[in-house]
């Protein structure tokens, strides 16, 4: 027997912003399980910034797509089949987490899945807020900024999965003060409003370096957008200021290398610390990481938002939206 299904290919490589046209949506067949494998059926992907880097053919921290076969990322789904000696560790019906998104099936090792808890929080919650971006924000703060209860924190790109989530978090680890920026007003509002975010800004309203004048000065910047937001953090940064470098969405589709910050002279006057961290770096935080925001999740002191998109057949155009800024908090794909 065999499992019609598809899956999302990389056709060619991006130059500049990515398009449909270097996408491919494929028929596939896959056999039953082998001993030690399980089918999953997949019901939930996620698309993430950091997949647009995979798409050039670069040596990075974790390889790139290869033209011609299925693309991957976090996904949560329902095993379907099992094949003999699966039984030890998951069942059929069983909610498993893994790496093989951008598919509608996925045949893997039994060690390549964990079954996760979906009693108490949506399935889709391991893939954000109790995921990988839940994990990257804690990591980014705990460990690479060197969170200490009063700092006033800048967190950018404030609305997505990973900044919603370090903000909420800095404030629970006792923060004085959390600042974000976000690309709309309704984004602005959400912060402010629903996450606790003491103040927000709407970055498409001026220089950011201005709108942020009013709120500084700050101890810890969280960067997920890097060019002028970086520059502006420096400059707003307290003496020691400490920056943990997560991602330059700002930066990821230009064709061009980007100028650095124009004020880099500040990490020497400032004695800031910049520091970029990968978070399969820190994974053993996760279990820390996992029974504080569980607890909080659970109490309703850490909450969050996401944009969903219906159908494999669109999670190119999620992904595409995704690094257009349309998204609010986590973007994920239904299957």
């Amino acid at each position: 027997m065999t499992t019609s299904t598809r899956e999302v290919h990389l056709a060619s490589r991006p130059s500049g912003w990515p398009t449909a046209e270097n996408f491919r949506l494929v028929d596939v067949e896959l056999p039953d399980p082998e001993p030690g494998q399980v089918l999953v059926r997949n019901t939930v992907m996620s698309v993430d910034p950091y997949m647009r880097g995979r798409m050039n053919d670069v040596k990075s921290y974790v390889p790139p797509f290869q033209l011609g076969e299925p693309m991957d990322g976090g996904a949560v789904g329902e095993v379907v089949a099992l094949g003999d000696g699966a039984e030890a560790s998951l069942a059929v019906g069983d909610t498993v987490l893994h790496q093989a998104g951008w598919r509608a099936h996925a045949l893997l090792p039994v060690a390549a899945v964990r079954k996760v808890d979906v009693a108490q929080v949506p399935a889709s919650a391991h893939l954000g807020v109790l995921g990988m971006p839940g994990l990257t924000a804690y990591a980014g703060l705990t460990r690479v900024a060197g969170l200490q209860e009063d700092d006033a924190v800048l967190v950018s790109g404030a609305a997505g999965a990973v900044g919603s989530v370090a903000g909420q978090l800095a404030k629970l680890l006792g923060a004085s003060k959390v600042v974000g920026t976000a690309g709309s007003a309704e984004k602005v509002a959400w912060l402010t409003d629903e996450l606790g975010f003491d103040a927000a800004v709407n970055y498409k309203d001026g220089p950011v370096g201005k709108l942020l004048t009013p709120h500084a000065p700050f101890d810890v910047y969280f960067d997920n957008v890097g060019g002028d937001h970086l520059e502006a953090a420096m400059f707003h940064l307290n003496d020691n200021g400490r920056i943990a470098a997560c991602g330059a969405i700002a930066q990821y589709n230009d064709e061009q290398p980007t100028p650095g910050p124009r004020n880099m002279m500040m990490i020497v006057s400032k004695r800031l610390t910049l520091r970029g961290f990968i978070v399969t770096d820190h994974a053993d935080l996760a279990g820390e990481f996992y029974r504080r925001a569980g607890a909080w999740v659970a109490e309703g002191r850490l909450t969050s938002r996401e944009t969903v998109v219906d159908g494999l057949d669109h999670a190119v155009d999620a992904f595409l939206d995704l690094m257009r800024g349309a998204n609010t908090g986590k973007m994920l794909v239904r299957l």
